[in-house]
């Protein structure tokens, strides 16, 4: 049997963020979303990337950074380094993690 495919807007994505033990742990890059719960990203298990769980976390990726106003759904204005970045990190989820969905109000490039 096919396994189901979410479609999430980034509003909905947030009860994703380990703080329900119930909900899978979900992050989401480019509008891809992720299931982490096996991974740092959860809330209740105190991992260390939890402040990303619920969240489109692509910016934040591509710069190499853990404040708050780089877990945005924006790629605007990041130089070709960071996208690189970015893209080496979308090959790392992809190998770790499984895809479940997308967010369908993550803006367009």
């Amino acid at each position: 049997m096919a396994s189901r495919v979410l479609r999430l807007t980034l509003n909905e994505l947030r009860k994703y963020d380990g703080s329900d033990p119930s909900l899978p742990v979900y992050v989401a890059i480019k509008g891809i979303v992720y299931d982490v719960s096996t991974g740092p990203y959860s809330k209740a298990k105190g991992g260390g990337y939890s402040k990303f769980a619920g969240k489109e976390i692509g910016r934040a990726l591509a710069k190499s950074s853990l404040n708050e106003e780089d877990i945005v759904p924006s790629l605007d204005g990041l130089a070709e380094d960071d996208l690189q970045t970015l893209g080496e990190w979308v090959q790392k989820f992809e190998s770790k993690y499984p895809v479940v969905g997308s967010v369908t109000d993550y803006p367009k490039l």
